[in-house]
């Protein structure tokens, strides 16, 4: 969802480096790219560990949590990437069993499918804070799939960041990695296919992908 639905990650990047400058940490950019595609339940935990935070994980994700949820609901004109409304309708008409899988919390994913009407699209949604492992982990994708009562070699997930890609290859699904300038520096080469818009993608090139 975030980065390939709506443009997320620049404010989850501006929420994050706020809270590292409250904690007085340096995260690199690079390192901060490296977080994109995971919860941040398990950034955190990395982060703290790293800088040895006298700071409870679960204080901090409760923090972040909350400002986004805050932004979500005051934001009047939340827009989904160019095309990818244009992409779901058209796999959905085409009977595609549409799943999403997001590492945001549920009541984020729900409300961010209502404010851009696209909740009914989805068979289910998947929430990655509440799987035991989160992405570059195949577990998000692998439950997906059971989900949708399809076998893993029939699936194919469309991410825009690294762990993505890599969790969703290691649930052995064809993946297209979507080149979003704004999700940071992303490795996308193990995708099967990348592509730099939704104008490239269509139910029937994807179903003989």
């Amino acid at each position: 969802m975030d980065g390939v639905i709506i443009d997320s990650e620049p404010i989850h990047f501006k929420m994050e480096s706020e809270m590292f400058q409250e904690l007085k940490i340096a995260v690199s950019y690079e390192e901060h790219c490296s977080f994109v595609g995971t919860s941040s339940q398990n950034m955190w935990e990395i982060i703290a560990q790293k800088f040895a935070l006298n700071v409870e994980v679960k204080g901090l994700v409760k923090k972040q949590h909350a400002l986004y949820m805050a932004y979500l609901l005051s934001e009047k004109d939340l827009r989904p990437i160019p095309g990818v409304v244009e992409l779901i309708e058209d796999l959905y008409h085409n009977n595609f069993k549409l799943v999403l899988a997001s590492s945001s919390y549920m009541e984020v994913i729900e409300v961010v499918l209502s404010k851009i009407n696209l909740s009914n699209y989805f068979i289910a949604r998947v929430s990655g804070t509440e799987l035991a492992n989160s992405k570059p982990h195949p577990e998000i994708f692998i439950q997906s799939a059971k989900l949708a009562n399809s076998e893993p070699g029939e699936c194919i997930v469309i991410e825009d960041s690294q762990n993505g890609i890599t969790s969703a290859k290691a649930a052995g699904m064809k993946c297209i990695g979507f080149a979003n300038p704004n999700s940071g520096a992303q490795n996308l080469s193990k995708a099967d296919l990348v592509v730099h818009s939704f104008d490239e993608l269509n139910a029937k090139k994807i179903r003989t992908f």
